[in-house]
């Protein structure tokens, strides 16, 4: 069974150590592209530090207060906690812009788990102690069947858009093949970082779909998700 991408590492090709980029409200899946606009110093010296090596960095979620239930990661320092799941991502594009940022774009791999945080790296960012062997199936099994209730999501789908007043391309919509589909819409769709950081979690793709539907029909009758990214840590 071929990978995704013939430029993707295999897993005996993943990094033991990941820097981190927590940002919360964004989600980042095997197999999605996730584009980023950097601009702070840590992170510009985080991502030429990774095009110097293995090209990957993690990302990951900040711990909510009163936010998704899950096991937080302590950091030393007082960092702020993150979650212990993440997803890295492999930088397949980047571009320079004349006020001093970076335009990146990310290709999902394989989530992560933390094993433990490290010592901040020289240029300010944080680092971690990387554990694939749980998501394994993640970077080995991308072609695995997906089992999805697709006029159910697309019910969902269309009633979540109208009652946010959103539009899509509903033709690329209906073209798109389940996997792409759950990814694309996990990653784009406003829900808040609980519900993110659920689908991230998910067992596999069909978990995810399952979920995903169950998330839409709740909101097309709920108030909108907190949907706005928060600053870094």
């Amino acid at each position: 069974m071929s990978r995704r991408n013939p430029f993707d590492p295999g897993f005996e090709q993943l990094p033991e150590t990941l820097p981190i980029f927590p940002l919360s409200g964004v989600l980042l899946l095997p197999g999605g592209k996730l584009p980023l606009n950097i601009f702070e110093p840590r992170y510009l010296a985080m991502i030429f530090d990774s095009l110097a090596g293995h090209r990957m960095i993690g990302m990951v979620q900040p711990m909510q207060p009163g936010g998704f239930a899950g096991d937080g990661m302590p950091a030393p320092d007082g960092r702020p906690k993150v979650h212990r799941v993440g997803c890295a991502g492999r930088i397949v594009s980047f571009s320079e812009t004349e006020d001093g940022r970076l335009l990146l774009a990310l290709s999902g791999v394989c989530r992560f788990e933390i094993g433990r945080e490290l010592d901040l790296a020289q240029g300010g960012y944080r680092r971690v102690s990387s554990l694939f062997a749980p998501y394994r199936a993640d970077l080995e099994n991308p072609d695995e069947p997906v089992e999805l209730d697709r006029e159910r999501m697309m019910a969902a789908l269309a009633a979540f858009f109208r009652g946010r007043k959103l539009s899509t391309d509903w033709e690329a919509v209906k073209q798109a093949a389940d996997r792409n589909l759950v990814t694309s819409l996990s990653m784009v769709l406003p829900f808040g970082p609980a519900e993110k950081q659920a689908l991230l979690e998910a067992q596999d793709t069909t978990a995810r779909a399952k979920l995903l539907t169950s998330l839409l029909e709740m909101g097309a009758f709920g108030q909108p998700p907190e949907s706005t990214p928060q600053r870094a840590n």
